[in-house]
């Protein structure tokens, strides 16, 4: 077989292949899989390339996957001579059609999985009236407007009646992409607004009215006579009701004795799923009726119970979205010949098609929704949102072609206005409902403002209030950022600053009278703790269910939430705890809301126990104390943090370093000797640590003055009202420059000890020496104000540095002197604000390796982390609605 003749398929193939000259390419069909594999490849890679631009437009992957198509297709790559007939030659499509078939048929399924037919019912009415008006206006302009599509193209040559064919194009015209509508609502996080329940509310009647009109369809083109077509619809019905009646109910009861309703499902009832589908699709196929219908029946009677569903997604969808689904989108653009449209009258269709597809969706849409007593910027939204057709649509198309309803022409014009609906739904959902005006809707409806934006005071309470809550030095409110694997440190932070409680009396009279006191005692200035956990919004369908299943579902019932709960509330603290799933570049912006929504005084954000933005679910992976702290994607995620949290409120960055007395082990554990040199599991029982005997905790502050600074110092006063805890405070005084060093340090020279101080002119005219003042009238007030109950365990003092030069590497010595001296204590803690404005040059001059961390949390905090103090750090930033800090003392 030498000299490059192809391999004819009769005999034994060449067992050396290329090396016996055999074409790599050629079709050969004893062996279609070599050229099935080299057309996948093209095919995956045309549309992830596609894809990474198109995305940052915000557009679903079907764009790209449907225009990777028409570019290897006839309207462009076909062109080249001789790519066909040695790429995509004509006998080897029915291969490359199988597999697309065969990923169709589970992608159906999969759809019908993410249709939680709960979310209608729920909300039946503007469900029914948004859907039903979104499909009859649209219908009847498909109809319209198939009268002129009818006789001005050929249908493709066959006898088709203009009833089935007008069917048809309303169908196309009037069916919504219910999965493609999802990923673009969680993306613009709308899921769980009043709009996006709507629309998913209503998208999911109209995707099932869809497929029964295109069953419809279906059965009338393969059936010879009205009477055949009844019949199949008949036995269609029939079917659907053996499902829903007597296949569901012992499905059920199978996955429910093998715990896959629970645990998700088993290796034996995924294939039993996958079985089921295959039957019902083979049985709607033979009976006239699309394949396709049948896998999306079984779908449907699937249980949503126990994230049943989702498991069951989570298992299937990444080889069907990596691999089959690109080839059956890639196979509607090999079938689209834009090239077809060749003169004005078609053209024209094209126009008046996406015309009609937009208005009568639209139009539908908003006055359904108008007539729910929605606004009218809502409405709009809502009716833009509908006109999205995506992927259904374009499978809605390929039937239509493969039945024979569609000519070529027809089917390419029905391409180009889904993918102009498609494309346009994101950019006119941004302009009609963008964030801000999304944002003043939920406040006038909450009362707290007027339609012109004024605030309402509905408790009477004049700018003296609102000041006095602003300057306020006690967190009251606080929102933590929940996470699984920094609970340990969260926990022990909200104990400290909540209010200890006061141990019971033995007379009942005294428990009843001590219990009322110290119920007013805790309801008069409770800590409200509000935790939000955010799980990362992924492009899979799964993560996507995890929404329209409904935030509220796993806010009652995530474990760490439901933890977080149970820990504040034996502690005697208010507490509110949700989940939010949302994009990882949205972390910080979510957090923040969240933080602007309860009007927390604190955030706090723990840093990652391994560096990551979102939560390992699986087993951690061990890795070093650096790696911790070199993610630029976590790195990213602080500093976004800090940033938004300028205008919204005080946030610190807790960096867990066994604190609450859990020492975590850092690198890989090494393996145990045990008794059997196969294992390397250790025999010897796991001994029970006892509790925390020293459960005290030392804080460390260094104060070197302004607004992060002296929010730090009030939040260290606070945890210092805890018996538990005690505290340094200490004034680093910078030395008085030389009239030689002015040019090499930019802070303003100060006295040691406050002993001699500027002139009130300069300190006028000299914005940084009035700082100085500032911050040395703030240190002297707080230590004359402490009370008489914490001084034996606060302790304030001074210290000047060496030099400038040498600033770090002083207040490391000190914190190494002052924290990390009872290593079995429950944890100490370096308090630190995250910038400081008498660093100048020095701060860059010295320090650690790691500029990246350096710049995020400040030259000081990357020093100790860098070092590796035996303590935990809290790196404050004061915050404001103006970026100009909370903490005013006055």
């Amino acid at each position: 077989m030498a000299g490059g003749l192809p391999f004819n398929g009769t005999g034994a193939p060449p067992q050396a292949g290329v090396l016996e000259g055999v074409n790599p390419v050629e079709y050969t069909p004893g062996n279609p899989i070599m050229l099935f594999i080299v057309q996948a490849v093209i095919v995956i890679i045309f549309c992830q390339l596609l894809h990474y631009p198109l995305r940052l437009l915000n557009q679903p992957r079907v764009i790209a996957e449907v225009i990777g198509g028409i570019l290897l297709g006839p309207s462009v790559m076909m062109r080249i001579p001789g790519f066909q007939a040695t790429i995509f030659p004509p006998e080897s499509m029915p291969v490359f059609n199988n597999v697309a078939a065969l990923g169709l048929l589970v992608f159906l399924f999969l759809v019908a999985l993410e249709v939680d037919i709960r979310l209608f019912t729920q909300n039946w009415k503007a469900a029914l009236s948004v859907g039903m008006a979104g499909m009859i206006v649209p219908f009847g302009l498909g109809f319209a407007i198939a009268y002129g599509l009818y006789h001005q193209f050929d249908v493709a040559g066959t006898s088709i009646s203009f009833g089935v064919f007008g069917l048809f194009i309303g169908t196309a015209l009037a069916i919504t992409a219910f999965p493609v509508l999802c990923r673009i609502l969680s993306e613009l996080n709308l899921l769980r607004s009043g709009v996006g329940v709507t629309v998913l509310a209503a998208g999911i009647g109209n995707d099932v009215t869809g497929w029964v009109l295109l069953a419809l369809c279906v059965a009338l083109v393969n059936s010879s006579n009205g009477l055949a077509a009844l019949w199949a619809l008949l036995c269609c019905i029939g079917w659907t009701l053996l499902l829903v009646f007597v296949v569901r109910p012992p499905f059920i009861w199978i996955l429910r004795r093998t715990g896959s309703l629970q645990n998700g499902p088993t290796q034996g009832m995924v294939a039993l799923t996958m079985l089921m589908v295959l039957t019902s699709a083979w049985f709607t196929g033979i009976i006239g009726v699309h394949p396709i219908f049948g896998a999306f029946l079984v779908g449907l009677i699937c249980p949503h119970d126990g994230g049943f569903a989702i498991k069951l997604t989570e298992k299937i969808e990444d080889l069907i979205s990596v691999l089959f689904l690109p080839l059956y989108f890639a196979l509607s653009g090999l079938n689209t010949n834009l090239g077809l449209l060749n003169d004005g009258i078609t053209w024209g269709y094209v126009i008046a098609v996406i015309v009609c597809a937009f208005v009568g969706k639209i139009a539908g849409g908003t006055l359904a929704a108008k007539a729910n007593k929605l606004l009218w910027r809502e409405s709009f939204t809502i009716g833009c949102l509908m006109s999205c057709k995506g992927l259904v649509e374009l499978i809605v198309l390929n039937i239509g072609l493969q039945a024979g309803i569609l000519s070529e022409t027809t089917f390419s014009m029905f391409v180009v206005m889904a993918l102009v609906t498609t494309v346009a739904t994101t950019p006119l959902t941004k302009a009609l409902y963008p964030p801000w005006y999304q944002k003043k809707v939920e406040r006038w409806r909450r009362g707290e403002i007027d339609w012109d934006g004024n605030p309402i005071d509905h408790s009477g309470l004049g700018q003296a209030e609102g000041h006095k809550k602003a300057v306020e030095s006690q967190i009251r409110r606080l929102m933590v950022h929940l996470r699984l694997d920094s609970l340990p440190s969260l926990f022990t932070f909200i104990t400290l600053l909540s209010p200890e409680s006061v141990p019971a009396p033995a007379h009942p009279d005294a428990a009843e009278e001590s219990s009322k006191a110290n119920e007013v005692q805790v309801r008069k200035r409770p800590l409200e703790v509000h935790g939000l956990r955010v799980i990362e919004l992924t492009d899979r369908t799964s993560s996507v269910m995890h929404l329209t299943e409904g935030d509220d579902f796993y806010s009652l019932r995530d474990p760490v939430v439901n933890a977080f709960r149970t820990f504040s509330q034996l502690h005697d603290v208010a507490v509110s705890g949700r989940v939010a799933v949302v994009p990882a570049d949205s972390y910080a912006e979510t957090l923040m809301a969240k933080a602007s929504e309860v009007s927390s005084d604190f955030a706090l954000i723990p840093w990652g126990e391994y560096g990551s933005v979102s939560e390992d679910q699986s087993f951690p992976v061990a890795m070093s104390a650096s790696e911790r702290f070199r993610s630029s994607t976590h790195l990213e995620f602080i500093n976004e943090t800090f940033h938004k949290a300028a205008f919204t409120c005080n946030i610190g960055i807790f960096i867990d370093n066994g604190f609450g007395g859990i020492t975590k082990p850092v690198g890989r554990t090494e393996l145990m000797r045990t008794r059997s040199a196969l294992s390397i599991h250790s025999h010897t029982a796991e001994q029970a640590a006892l509790p925390v005997a020293n459960k005290a905790h030392h804080i460390f502050l260094p104060f070197f003055g302004g607004a992060d600074d002296r929010v730090a110092m009030r939040i260290v006063l606070q945890l210092t009202k805890n018996q538990h805890v005690t505290a340094s405070i200490v004034r680093i005084n910078w030395p008085a420059a030389k009239p030689e060093e002015g040019a090499e340090i930019r802070t303003p020279p100060t006295s040691s000890h406050g002993t001699e101080t500027p002139e009130p002119k300069a300190a006028a005219n000299d914005p940084f020496a009035r700082q100085e003042q500032e911050d040395a009238d703030f240190f002297s007030t707080m230590q004359a104000s402490l009370p008489a109950d914490l001084s034996p365990r606060v302790v304030f003092s001074e210290t000047e540095i060496s030099s400038a030069a040498l600033a770090l590497t002083d207040v490391l010595v000190l914190a190494q002197q002052t924290v990390g001296l009872q290593p079995r204590n429950a944890g100490d803690v370096v308090v630190l604000g995250r910038q400081s404005t008498r660093f100048g040059d020095a701060a860059a001059e010295v320090g650690g390796s790691n500029t990246d961390l350096k710049r995020t949390v400040g030259a000081v905090a990357e020093m100790l982390v860098t070092a590796g103090i035996k303590a935990s750090l809290l790196v404050v930033q004061a915050g404001s609605r103006n970026g100009k800090g909370l903490d005013v003392y006055g």
